[in-house]
């Protein structure tokens, strides 16, 4: 049996939290070269879902 989207997302949300805070903190000291490779890093995390939840978390930790 495979598992729900929501039981994915409580099961990885402290983990994708975590991963998008890391890649964050790297803004400043890469400043202008980050986007790039934020882009590479997101590129090869799996499974997609997991992915997709790290942006969303970068996307909120880059809100104003």
């Amino acid at each position: 049996m495979s598992q729900s989207r929501a039981e994915f997302h409580q099961q990885h949300q402290q983990a994708a939290s975590a991963e998008a805070q890391r890649l964050f903190a790297q803004k400043s000291v890469l400043q202008g070269a980050w986007l790039n490779w934020v882009a590479a890093q997101l590129y090869h995390l799996q499974p997609a879902a997991y992915a997709s939840m790290v942006r969303r978390e970068l996307q909120r930790l880059q809100a104003p």
